[in-house]
């Protein structure tokens, strides 16, 4: 698989999670999210999937793009599968509202201009 069939694919995967992540989370005030175990699992898996996928993004791409955290999405991702203990939900509560918007829409124009590319 070349390397822009790769970045395609893990960019996909990062929308995807937003997304879901965002669905899950409509209406949801940050005192349900906080009380309701379901919840915080279902973001906690989606931040682990964005951030496997952003670390799946060449190197290349992601220098070509340092408008985006890639580093901090896989950190964050790294925190939640081998230290959850640490998760601290508020942090995420707010990542989800502040950041993972500017994100999805970052990813879904990288994905515009992916496809366009291969055309």
């Amino acid at each position: 698989m070349q390397s822009h069939d790769r970045d395609a694919a893990a960019l996909w995967d990062i929308a995807e999670a937003i997304r879901e992540i965002q669905q899950f989370m409509a209406g949801v005030s940050e005192m349900e999210y906080l009380e309701t175990l379901w919840l915080r699992r279902v973001v906690e898996r989606n931040f682990e999937i964005l951030g496997e996928a952003a670390r799946r993004v060449s190197t290349e791409f992601q220098r070509a793009h340092p408008d985006v955290d890639w580093g901090n999405m896989i950190g964050l991702r790294n925190i939640i599968a081998h230290h959850y203990e640490q998760v601290d939900h508020e942090i995420l509560w707010d990542i989800m509202n502040t950041v993972l918007p500017e994100v999805l829409v970052n990813v879904e124009r990288f994905l515009s201009e992916l496809s366009g590319q291969s055309s």
